[in-house]
């Protein structure tokens, strides 16, 4: 099917030359960790078999310190794509200034005492950080709307034969998920009340067509510990550009909880999409075969998942974090919005 975009026409099945004008300003986003390379490198592979090799869009990886020219060669050999490679800012892989390192640290003894994963891991709470609230304004998205997000080991079990990026620009779709799943209580304690506190003082701020019933059912008194996982994610990069969405991530982060507790970007992407966008702008890509250990999404349609190396039994929805997921496919789109109880 064509599509008109500007006064250009576009394919949706694809076949955009490498460098040639695409319909959407795009990239694939990924952060590489020493410890990832090769994982990396596979989730590329898959990306490139599975969708990007008629599509065409670059690729921005950054990592804290620079990788090698030969691993830099190594992945530009497995696409035809453009690839840049840059560095989280050093000031951001770091604590800011208004938090307490000793505290700090002595939280997260406390979280390794209980068995929290990633409980004791600085690193894991400097990228929560970054994604949260810093990534797409690095200089090397500043001219990129729509990211999607590559997790190193992540894969994908379907062909992808339509373009996502151009489905959810001519769609007004902000952002898109193939797994929503619970957050581990003992991670966020505090979050939802730091949450309550934000909206009884922005109320003019949240969308009157929101999604918030899908992550309290209660009328905002209680955070039901639903969350988008953002291990896969495409998005409308102006969603966090937006006055709103900045406004929300700073008020969030100086409350410290990406250090004190282990606040994590998911559920502070999915809350503020809740908050901020009315459903239809909010996309279950349930057609996309994606799994990262131990997550699986498996389309569900026979027509489609009889093309994909997946097996649909073994999908999220058939585990116990399948309420997240069906409470958004079945509920969320026929509630009306509301908003927060002031208790």
């Amino acid at each position: 099917m064509d599509v008109i975009v500007g006064n250009k026409k576009y394919n949706h099945n694809g076949n955009y030359e490498p460098g040639a004008s695409k319909p959407v300003s795009a990239a694939f986003f990924g952060f590489i960790d020493p410890d990832g390379y090769y994982q990396t490198k596979e989730t590329v592979r898959g990306i490139e078999d599975r969708f990007n090799k008629n599509f065409n869009y670059p690729y921005v990886f950054l990592s804290r310190d620079p990788i090698s020219e030969e691993q830099k060669i190594q992945l530009r050999m497995m696409t035809k794509a453009p690839i840049e490679f840059g560095l989280v800012p050093k000031g951001l892989w770091d604590y800011p200034e208004w938090i307490d390192i000793k505290k700090a640290k002595e939280k997260m003894d406390k979280m390794v005492a209980e068995d929290v994963i990633f409980g004791g891991s600085e690193d894991f709470r400097f990228l929560s950080r970054f994604y949260s609230g810093f990534f797409f304004d690095h200089p090397l998205l500043e001219k990129i709307d729509y990211y999607w997000r590559i997790e190193p080991g992540a894969s994908y079990s379907c062909q992808i034969e339509y373009d996502p990026f151009l489905y959810m620009h001519i769609n007004d779709i902000k952002y898109g998920f193939t797994i929503a799943m619970f957050e581990i209580g003992k991670t966020i304690p505090s979050l939802w009340n730091t949450i309550k506190q934000f909206a009884q003082t922005n109320t003019n701020l949240i969308s009157k067509n929101n999604s918030l019933e899908w992550v309290s059912l209660d009328g905002g008194k209680t955070y039901n510990m639903c969350h988008f996982w953002p291990n896969f994610e495409i998005a409308n990069l102006n969603f966090f550009r937006s006055k709103e969405y900045r406004k929300f991530f700073d008020f969030v982060d100086k409350k410290g909880g990406f250090f004190y507790e282990r606040w994590g970007e998911g559920p502070i992407h999915s809350i503020a999409a809740s908050m901020f966008l009315s459903p239809s702008q909010i996309h279950w890509f349930d057609d996309i075969g994606y799994k990262k250990d131990p997550m699986i999404n498996c389309p569900q349609d026979k027509d489609k998942y009889l093309k994909c190396s997946c097996n649909p039994l073994d999908s999220i929805i058939y585990n116990g974090y399948t309420v997240c997921t069906n409470d958004w496919s079945n509920k969320v789109k026929s509630i009306p919005p509301h908003h927060f109880a002031n208790s």
